[in-house]
C-alpha cells in the first residue's frame, strides 16, 4: 500500500511512460507497463512438442499423433525430459524480460513471477527447483541471477525447495544468442558442474530460466545434473522464442504489428 502511493506520487513529479507503447502511466499495476499493454500478455495456445513445447504451424498437428515431437527434438534429443515455457518472447513481455535482466529493473520480479506461476502446470511431481546459474564474473557486473529471483517468486507456489548453489557455470562462455546451433553446443561444453552429485541423485528436479530459445543451456545443465545422478531433469522458462507469424495480432501492440508490417514488407 505504502510503496503504491510512493509509487503515485513519484509519477505526479516525474512523469513515466509505458515501455511498449510510450504512453504516460498513472494508477497502472505493474512497474514501467500500462495495465492495457500489460495484459495483452497471454499462454500460447494450441498444440506444440512435447518435449520442448514448441509452437507448431498447424492446429492440427498432434490430432492423430499425440506424441509427435519437432524436428529439432527428433534429430537430436535433448536431455531435459520436457519443458513448459507458457509465453511468447515478443512485446510487451520481451521489454519487460530486457529491462529486467540488462537494465536492473528487479522491481519486475513479483510482476514476472505471478505471470509464470499463473500459467504452471496443474501438476508437477518434481523434487527440487534450480535456477539456470551464471558465472561469477557476469552475477558481479549484474549483481543478480534473474532465472533465480523468478524462481524464489515460484518455488512457494510449487511447494518445493530451491537449490541456487549445487549446479555452477564453470567457464564464462560467449553470449548463446549471437551464435549458430553448432557453435551453441561447442560453446557449453564443460561449462556447467555439479558440487554435491549426492545432493541430486535420484532426484527429480525443475530447471527454471527466463527465455528458451534453442534448448542449448537447458539440455547441457541436464547432461551434468543427469550424469551426477539426478532422476529426472525437466525446464521452466517464463517465455519462449517463436515465429513472430505464429502471434496472434490481437495479443500484440500496435506500434509492434506495424513494425513487423514494415519489416517483411
Amino acid at each position: 500500500m505504502i510503496m503504491d502511493i510512493l509509487r503515485q506520487a513519484s509519477r505526479l513529479l516525474l512523469p513515466v511512460d509505458c515501455t511498449t507503447c510510450a504512453q504516460p502511466l498513472t494508477g497502472d499495476p505493474v512497474p514501467f507497463f500500462c495495465r492495457q499493454c500489460w495484459e495483452l500478455i497471454r499462454p500460447l495456445r494450441g498444440p506444440s512438442c512435447p518435449r520442448c513445447h514448441r509452437p507448431f504451424a498447424s492446429p492440427s498437428a498432434t490430432t492423430y499423433s499425440p506424441t509427435h515431437e519437432c524436428h529439432d527434438c527428433r534429430t537430436r534429443e535433448p536431455h531435459y525430459s520436457q519443458v513448459w515455457a507458457p509465453y511468447a518472447y515478443c512485446s510487451p513481455l520481451q521489454d519487460a524480460i530486457a529491462l529486467f535482466k540488462y537494465r536492473g529493473k528487479v522491481a519486475l520480479a513479483d510482476a514476472l513471477g505471478a505471470l509464470l506461476t499463473k500459467a504452471l502446470p496443474e501438476r508437477l511431481d518434481l523434487d527440487v527447483l534450480m535456477p539456470i546459474p551464471l558465472h561469477p564474473t557476469p552475477l558481479r557486473q549484474r549483481e543478480f541471477n534473474q532465472s533465480l529471483l523468478l524462481a524464489d517468486r515460484i518455488g512457494p507456489a510449487l511447494g518445493l525447495p530451491i537449490s541456487y548453489r549445487n549446479l555452477i557455470r564453470t567457464v564464462d562462455t560467449d553470449p548463446q544468442i549471437s551464435l549458430p546451433r553448432a557453435a551453441r553446443l561447442q560453446n557449453l561444453r564443460k561449462a556447467f558442474a555439479v558440487r554435491a552429485p549426492q545432493e541430486v541423485a535420484g532426484a527429480r528436479i525443475l530447471l527454471i530460466d527466463d527465455v528458451f530459445t534453442t534448448g542449448t543451456t537447458a539440455s547441457e545443465c541436464a547432461r551434468v545434473l543427469r550424469k551426477a545422478g539426478a532422476n529426472q531433469v525437466a525446464v521452466l522458462a517464463l517465455a519462449r522464442s517463436v515465429d513472430a507469424g505464429m502471434v496472434p495480432d490481437t495479443w500484440l501492440p500496435a506500434s509492434t504489428i506495424n513494425q513487423e508490417h514494415i519489416q517483411r514488407a
